[in-house]
């Protein structure tokens, strides 16, 4: 129950209820109180101004998101940290949808395997390289394609242990010679990797497009109009990719989009240039033949690739096969000697710290950030005037005890002025903010923002949650 409106004649169930207010709002400072304080939050927000040009990335920086340490090198501050974590979560879900272990690799990786893999030739300018004392050649791992082949070749001996999926989420690292654009291209970063294992090119394809299906899934769950492209495999190898894009103006990719069907194409691998596109107006479709292909600067966010024996061949990751009697059926004579094979192999990322700079970029607006639901740091914000601290707190309370138990809100108790508290907010993106301040003093209701929704207005606290609950389902 929330407490009676201020203008209403006291009673005893009004003086009830501010004893239950009074006795939670002295729990809180007595060290029994579990809220989600912001004041418990460090969030070094204040003290940098908006430029006239300022980009999410900026945003993030004032909102206390993060700080870079160096150059294409940041840290992540609590409330990015809690971004990133609940990113992490999502990705989980999806992953463990398609029966991958979640592993850890080191991010130490060894200049030997790059070698025998063929790559460090042609990526050695991106590496951080290393001697440790004794001169063994070490590097900070980029991407680990040829660390799991080698822990894979080691361990899995025979197609009865195959499929095999397995990922991670762990920083990777890349000399980048021009960082830029803030979280969209560093020299440390956080990537998903999924790696693969089949016994033949049937079953990879057929994995293949239920990774597909889980990141058609993972990016709609974030409400984001991702475009799947075909795309090159360059160094990575293997003969079929597919590029996962926001269309965005600071992307550093040009795809050939249908605007007719869902068809799209990196234009490194057109079979007509993007800059011809001005000359040759109608362009065809491949796919439906009713659309043309419109070029649009895109941001890569995701990639599969299947990469067939491409790792699995110089680094002898083989199987043996199943034993087969003259008649062509399975045979039990183990003695009979079995036919082995290269494992097929593929590997599907997604960048998770650029994805969180993606995010941002596609929905902030000029007021502010903009975070999805499944994402968002804190999914509703309790903001409320000096004086009202512990009607807020009962707010709070019948809030987080009505709603969802997977309903993150957050009370803004910070000792500073409303009129602050709320363009905090509006910088910060959450997805919901309720609002007691002058409407509450007049007419004991709340202000429910959502600026998502376009939406503003006064509610009963009778129908706060009803109201709440409605907000997050459109999210």
């Amino acid at each position: 129950m929330f407490p009676l409106r201020p203008n209403a004649e006291p009673s005893a169930i009004s003086r009830a209820l501010i004893r239950r207010s009074t006795r939670s709002y002295h729990q809180c400072h007595s060290g029994a109180d579990q809220r989600q304080r912001l004041t418990a939050i460090w969030t070094p927000t204040g003290g940098r101004t908006a430029g006239e040009a300022e980009r999410a990335h900026d945003k993030l920086i004032r909102a206390g998101l993060l700080r870079q340490s160096h150059s294409g090198i940041f840290h992540l501050l609590p409330m990015g940290y809690r971004i990133q974590s609940k990113l992490e979560s999502l990705i989980d879900k999806h992953m463990q949808s398609l029966g991958a272990s979640r592993v850890a690799l080191s991010s130490i990786t060894s200049k030997k395997l790059w070698q025998q893999s063929g790559r460090y030739e042609n990526l050695g300018s991106e590496l951080f390289n290393f001697q440790d004392r004794k001169g063994a050649d070490y590097m900070l791992a980029p991407t680990h394609e040829e660390e799991v082949t080698s822990l894979v070749a080691q361990s899995v001996k025979s197609y009865k242990e195959l499929p095999l999926r397995l990922y991670q989420i762990t920083r990777k690292y890349r000399d980048e010679l021009r960082p830029r654009h803030g979280l969209l291209r560093t020299r440390e970063f956080t990537m998903k990797d999924l790696y693969t294992f089949d016994v033949d090119t049937a079953a990879a394809m057929q994995t293949y497009e239920q990774v597909q299906d889980a990141y058609a899934s993972f990016f709609g769950s974030l409400g984001l109009p991702v475009v799947k492209a075909r795309a090159g495999s360059g160094d990575m190898g293997g003969d079929l990719s597919h590029e996962y894009h926001f269309t965005s103006p600071i992307g550093e990719d040009l795809i050939m989009k249908c605007n007719n069907c869902e068809f799209a194409v990196n234009s490194d691998i057109a079979e007509q240039p993007a800059n011809d596109r001005a000359t040759d107006p109608q362009h065809h479709c491949p796919e439906c033949e009713a659309g043309t292909l419109e070029a649009k600067e895109a941001l890569e966010v995701g990639h599969t690739f299947h990469l067939g024996t491409r790792y699995s061949e110089p680094l002898g990751a083989r199987i043996a096969l199943p034993t087969t009697s003259q008649g062509g059926s399975q045979s039990a004579d183990t003695s009979a000697a079995r036919a082995t094979t290269h494992i097929q192999m593929g590997c599907h990322g997604i960048g998770v710290s650029r994805l969180i700079g993606a995010v941002a970029e596609h929905f902030a607006d000029p007021v502010g950030l903009q975070w999805p639901r499944a994402i968002s740091p804190y999914e509703v914000e309790i903001v409320f005037a000096d004086g009202l601290e512990a009607q807020a707190v009962q707010i709070y309370d019948d809030v987080v005890h009505g709603l969802s138990d997977t309903t993150d809100v957050l009370l803004d108790d910070r000792p500073v002025s409303l009129p602050w508290k709320l363009k905090d907010a509006d910088l910060a993106g959450y997805p919901i903010v309720v609002v007691l301040g002058q409407v509450w003093k007049k007419t004991g209701n709340v202000e429910l923002q959502c600026r998502r929704l376009g939406i503003k207005e006064s509610v009963q606290p009778s129908d706060i949650l009803q109201r709440i609950s409605d907000l997050l389902r459109q999210l």
